[in-house]
């Protein structure tokens, strides 16, 4: 699929009071070492138990299903899906994931959609979906942390060896409060946090499978 916009972006979209409040939310909860699963390695194939190392990612996650928080996100969603021309179609999301990346942490190159449908073992919003657009929420001011760049990589290939023409460093996140939205199928990653801590909120939209 080619794209004009692999990305969209809003800065300092949030007031800094919301990502506040998030961020207290979030620490309300048990923070989880996050897993990676149901993604395609660089063979195509389905990623297995024994691959959820930290050697692929390292960050403690927990998830927010709030209601107020789609209340917030679900617009920017829409009109990202409509200004930068996919017009994907989705209908649900799944609850938020709270992130924080401390010095050393990061998670390495990744698609977020999953090589199947979600089946009938997943909740009834769920079934029969999949992941069409991720949005990153940034809620750390950018003095308080060194490092931690998300970065694309938009040739969408599953070669691990990306080279410099292709990939992006996606500066327009470092501010807080803003918002960057894209395709599931892109490939990223966070790198390593140098110094601090980096926190994040990242909400995937599904619908149903490419037609």
């Amino acid at each position: 699929m080619n794209l004009e916009h692999y990305y969209f972006y809003f800065i300092e979209a949030l007031p800094k009071s919301l990502c506040d409040e998030i961020v207290t939310l979030g620490k309300s909860k048990i923070l989880q070492k996050g897993l990676t699963g149901g993604h395609l390695d660089k063979n195509k194939k389905p990623i297995t138990e024994s691959e959820k190392k930290l050697d692929k990612r390292n960050s403690d996650v927990t998830f927010l299903d709030d209601s107020f928080l789609f209340k917030e996100l679900h617009p920017f969603i829409e009109e990202a899906n409509r200004r930068a021309g996919w017009n994907f179609e989705w209908d649900f999301s799944e609850a938020c994931q709270y992130t924080e990346y401390n010095t050393n942490q990061y998670y390495g190159w990744h698609c977020d959609g999953w090589n199947q449908p979600y089946d009938k073992n997943n909740p009834k919003g769920f079934v029969g979906k999949i992941r069409k657009l991720s949005m990153t929420v940034s809620l750390t001011d950018p003095e308080e942390y060194d490092g931690g760049n998300l970065e694309f990589d938009f040739r969408n290939s599953i070669d691990y060896e990306f080279s410099k023409e292709s990939k992006k460093v996606c500066t327009e996140i470092r501010p807080k409060g803003s918002i960057v939205i894209f395709p599931s199928f892109v490939w990223h990653r966070v790198t390593p946090v140098t110094r601090g801590n980096r926190k994040s909120l990242v909400m995937w939209s599904l619908g149903q499978p490419w037609k």
